[in-house]
């Protein structure tokens, strides 16, 4: 940020200049980059949401308004910025609603689905990132040719979708979470699309066959738009993929799913069948302590389910959590886009038993890393949502007094070494 009366540029710390000169520090540079990560996340929301002509005009004034709160001398109150940051919250709930609507409407009713993982022999083409309209644009393309389209990490929850089930040439899955691309786009011989965020400089062993989406893009690779062309002269240069795979999982959880069940759920929970619900997802980075999330998921009771989202899934994903009432205990919801799913679940639930979110046999852990978790965090904030525990490591732009307003209000807590003494306390042992 740059301070006009300073004409310094500063982060993270109290302006150089005395409180009565500028004004600003360093809570109320906290707050406004919280309340500029949030817009940045419900931005790219609102980007995949307009792509499929759902808007909202009070959420793009709202940005507006936003926007001009953080700049120079313009706002220096903890209490405002920190109602800002709530109110981007709740209109991020309501983008997010606009791209779930979306997605049903585009794509057709969500189901559950077993996917393959793998490869099949033949030219193949892998499709990263998280915008769903690309995915089928770039289907409709290949529709009719021998060339087979697989997703890669958050473009994975699109084979629910009815219409995306029912396409000749979306052939499975291949690999895992955004951090593990240069090894797994290096391993895929042919040509590697990336729609939206979550893309790494490629290295010289892929960069020629990276192609990115729009305002996505690398240095070395090849941008486009709406045309596939290049990439499909591409898959027919590379190498073939070979016959190679690895298992099947099973996705399409989606809130519609659930939200048929309700009843089945709730008569289950009154007749003591299901001791609780955990989310277990988010953001996923590659730094050390990501595992407390899968040593968490793993150490759930027996008769309690895992609803998980957002590439966090493919840290806890790999293990057998077995079923119980005849579902599956881990059920994947989705993208990070349809965090909307899992808010909307937990509402339902809350309304049929009468009480609310906070009082549901409930625990959300959270795992941090980018804009879109913000505005996530931000929504539930606004919603109420007490008790979340965020981690691996707290928000670095979040001040030491700001983070303690939220633990005091929110009950917010970070997680720690333990993953089984936490959960044990989530379940009031």
């Amino acid at each position: 940020m740059y301070c006009n009366q300073c004409e310094q540029t500063f982060r993270q710390t109290a302006c150089v200049s005395s409180p009565g000169v500028c004004g600003k520090d360093a809570d109320v540079q906290s707050l406004q980059e919280t309340l500029l990560y949030g817009l940045k996340g419900m931005a790219a929301y609102a980007h995949h949401a307009r792509r499929m002509g759902k808007f909202d005009e009070q959420v793009s004034s709202f940005i507006e308004e936003a926007l001009f709160a953080t700049m120079t001398n313009v706002n220096f109150d903890v209490e405002t910025l920190l109602e800002l940051c709530l109110k981007c919250g709740e209109m991020n709930l309501r983008v997010m609603e606009l791209l779930d609507e979306g997605h049903v409407e585009s794509f057709g009713k969500p189901a559950p689905i077993k996917v393959r993982e793998g490869t099949q022999a033949g030219p193949g083409i892998l499709v990263s990132g998280h915008d769903l309209v690309d995915l089928w644009n770039l289907l409709e393309q290949v529709k009719g040719t021998d060339i087979k389209v697989y997703t890669h990490g958050e473009m994975l929850p699109a084979h629910m979708y009815a219409k995306f089930q029912q396409h000749p040439n979306l052939a499975g899955h291949y690999g895992g979470a955004w951090q593990n691309q240069k090894k797994e786009f290096a391993a895929f011989p042919g040509p590697v699309v990336v729609t939206t965020n979550c893309v790494l400089i490629p290295p010289d062993s892929y960069k020629g066959r990276l192609f990115t989406m729009r305002a996505t893009a690398v240095p070395g690779g090849q941008r486009l738009d709406e045309d596939f062309s290049a990439v499909i002269e591409e898959a027919r240069r590379c190498e073939p993929c070979e016959e190679h795979i690895v298992g099947e999982s099973t996705v399409g959880f989606h809130r519609t799913v659930l939200l048929d069940r309700a009843q089945t759920i709730v008569d289950a929970v009154k007749a003591g069948q299901i001791s609780h619900f955990f989310v277990i997802g988010g953001c996923d980075g590659a730094e050390k302590g990501r595992n407390y999330f899968s040593d968490y998921a793993q150490a759930t009771p027996k008769d309690s389910f895992i609803l998980t989202l957002g590439c966090g899934k493919f840290r806890i994903r790999d293990h057998d959590y077995g079923e119980h009432l005849g579902l599956p205990r881990l059920m994947d919801m989705g993208q990070c886009n349809d965090a909307y799913g899992a808010i909307a679940v937990a509402v339902a639930l809350a309304k049929a038993f009468n009480c609310g979110v906070n009082d549901l046999p409930l625990t959300l852990v959270i795992s941090w890393f980018e804009q879109k978790a913000v505005a996530v965090f931000l929504t539930l904030l606004s919603l109420g949502v007490k008790g979340i525990t965020l981690g691996p490591n707290p928000p670095a732009f979040v001040t030491p007094n700001v983070f303690a307003i939220l633990q005091e209000r929110y009950d917010l807590r970070l997680t720690g070494g333990d993953a089984e003494g936490d959960l044990k306390r989530a379940m009031g042992a």
